[in-house]
């Protein structure tokens, strides 16, 4: 028998891909290897697929630092026959399942799961959302010796075992591996899988798991980069500024990250020429706001006021600001008084006191009385107490106008702190007045947003925006601030651990729906349904929210995803940690403190989606 008659059929197709070399020195066939041109070569072929990838999911074989040749092989399926395939392998699946019941045996989880795989694939086919596609993936190894090829197989068999797949080589198939990952477009191995479309979209090979960098010429580009992305070998950066709107909403568990990210978001957002407005609930940022130059107002600290009825300067040239603050002092006290005022005579008498307690202080709706000094909140109490209608009102207010609650209201506004960075501190309110005490700071923020002698970009952070969303006044608040901050220049990021809460309400799901940038830390298990179908989620990702690391974060922005770890420099861990253990180590050891390295510095990791049995 002739050589080329041993080699078979699969080796006469390569000799004939590659010529008389066969019959050259310069081509030797051995069981595990090729040795072409003095280069060994070796190749392995995929057997067995993950059940949910991310985008991109190939990345991490095609930047193998190793040489490394990737074939892929796709032919499409007719729609005839990949339904009559797809009707034999579902009556197979539903067999064994019947049998395995019948003989009393316990379910075969993989079996289950190829079913419903099957099933949901065969309606999208009847309906035209896919396709069939015959795959074929094959890997070749290349080392300039034997010794060298047992290693580089070993590291590139891990890397695929790493991505949840399963290979193997191609013993005694070593000469038709080499020429099937040769572009050639032969696939002489033909250990093929089918899938769909949306399968072959995710792992095509100019597909990246990296989010694109902005266009550098576009005017007002400012990309922020958060940290090494998880699924690739790069770097995640995005700029917030170039999407349908600027707001952002970050969820979290306790204790997964959810601060640290925001403040390296502001920080770094700081040295674009974004101007930073930040509510802190628990004293964070003052550190930040030391280092870069930044204001702080603590709020609840002995001397600091803000009044709820002061009129803007800026709004001089709107006939309607009166009413404006009128309306807005209506939504204030109702979250001052812990609930709304739902009776219409109760409205009524505090829309009559409101305007009693501005005419008082010579304000009238003439835009010529608008620079007086504005009423306060006992001003107000006083108007209420005047009418049988607002007297109970008027005993729900009476602790902040003259009892212990009384020092942030009892006199006209000390100072309305402006910079590129300000910090509003809410540590020293008592927890009655958080939610009041946001919504006031809210709202003083937003005057000067919307000043339009100072148009700039601004971020709004709100941290611990349940207390807030808590009461229904502000939470309405929030949601028109969300809608109206793009034609002002403002980005509104809201921060919150109450994944459930947020999402188990209408305004928390407009104020999803209106945020472009959504940040996803390590999810609680009895909210991560909820947060797979507000932001569109595959299984796969939740799975991977759900076993998160603190710093673990996906970046759910413009139809782009990528799970990344938030990482900072030594400097900025600095500045922004709040882990105890780092605090106290900087305490005892001063001299080390600009040593610290960043907290969130573990080893990347590949996005790995479960496993499971192809449906075909």
């Amino acid at each position: 028998m002739s050589r080329r008659a041993r080699l078979g059929r699969a080796g006469r197709d390569a000799s004939r891909l590659v010529g008389p070399a066969l019959f050259t020195p310069s081509l030797h066939v051995a069981a595990d290897h090729v040795q072409v041109g003095g280069v060994c070569a070796a190749t392995l072929l995929v057997s067995g697929y993950p059940r949910e990838v991310a985008t991109g999911w190939l990345e991490p074989l095609l930047a193998y630092p190793g040489r490394l040749d990737v074939a892929w092989h796709l032919q499409p399926t007719p729609a005839a026959v990949g339904a009559a395939r797809l009707r034999r392998q579902r009556g197979r699946l539903e067999s064994g399942r019947r049998l395995a019941a019948a003989a009393g045996r316990l379910d075969d989880p993989e079996i289950d799961a190829a079913a419903d795989d099957a099933a949901d694939l065969a309606g999208r086919l009847a309906r035209g959302e896919a396709r069939l596609f015959t795959t074929g993936l094959y890997l070749t190894v290349h080392a300039d010796s034997v010794g060298e090829l047992a290693e580089d197989v070993e590291r590139v068999t891990a890397l695929a075992h790493s991505l949840l797949l399963t290979v193997h080589p191609a013993r005694y198939r070593m000469l038709a591996g080499w020429a099937t990952t040769l572009p050639l477009a032969e696939d002489l191995l033909q250990a093929t899988r089918t899938m769909d479309t949306a399968a072959v979209a995710a792992g095509f090979p100019f597909t990246s798991a990296d989010v694109a960098l902005p266009d550098p010429l576009r005017p007002g580009a400012a990309p922020v980069v958060y940290g090494p992305n998880l699924s690739s070998t790069g770097v995640v950066a995005h700029d917030r500024w170039a999407g349908a709107n600027y707001n952002s909403v970050t969820l979290a568990t306790s204790g997964a990250g959810k601060s640290y990210l925001t403040k390296i978001d502001v920080v770094r957002s700081l040295a674009q020429g974004v101007e930073a407005h930040v509510i802190d609930p628990e004293d964070e940022y003052a550190p930040l706001a030391t280092a870069v130059g930044g204001t702080q107002l603590s709020l609840g600290a002995p001397g600091v006021r803000l009044n709820p009825l002061d009129l803007p300067a800026h709004g001089r040239s709107d006939p309607e600001l009166l009413t404006r603050r009128i309306l807005f002092a209506h939504t204030f006290i109702a979250t001052l008084a812990g609930s709304p005022v739902e009776d219409p005579v109760g409205r009524a008498a505090l829309d009559r006191a409101l305007l009693a307690a501005y005419a008082h202080a010579g304000i009238s709706q003439d835009p010529a009385t608008w620079d007086r000094p504005a009423p306060l909140l006992a001003d107000v109490t006083a108007a209420l107490q005047a009418e049988p209608a607002g007297q109970q009102l008027a005993r729900l207010l009476a602790p902040f106008v003259t009892g212990s609650h009384r020092g942030l209201f009892d006199g006209p506004t000390t100072s309305t702190p402006t910079g590129h960075l300000v910090i509003y501190s809410l540590r020293a309110l008592p927890e009655e007045l958080r939610a009041a005490g946001t919504l006031l700071v809210l709202d003083a923020i937003w005057r000067q947003v919307a000043d339009p002698t100072r148009r700039r970009r601004r971020l709004v952070v709100v941290d611990e925006a349940w207390l807030l969303m808590a009461h229904p006044a502000g939470a309405r608040f929030l949601v028109r601030l969300a809608k109206a901050a793009r034609k002002w220049w403002a980005g509104l990021a809201l921060v919150t651990q109450d994944s459930g809460d947020l999402l188990g309400t209408d305004e928390g799901r407009a104020i999803i729906a209106n945020a472009a940038t959504k940040l996803l830390l390590r999810q609680d298990g009895s909210a991560a349904a909820a947060v797979q179908a507000a932001c569109g989620l595959s299984d796969g990702e939740t799975a991977a929210l759900l076993a998160a690391r603190p710093g673990d974060a996906l970046l759910v922005a413009a139809g782009r995803r990528a799970l990344f770890r938030a990482q900072a420099s030594p400097r900025e861990h600095e500045l922004i940690t709040t882990d105890p253990v780092d605090l106290a180590r900087r305490h005892t050891h001063p001299a080390t403190a600009a040593e610290v390295g960043p907290v969130h510095t573990e080893a990347r990791r590949p996005l790995t989606p479960a496993d499971d049995a192809d449906p075909l």
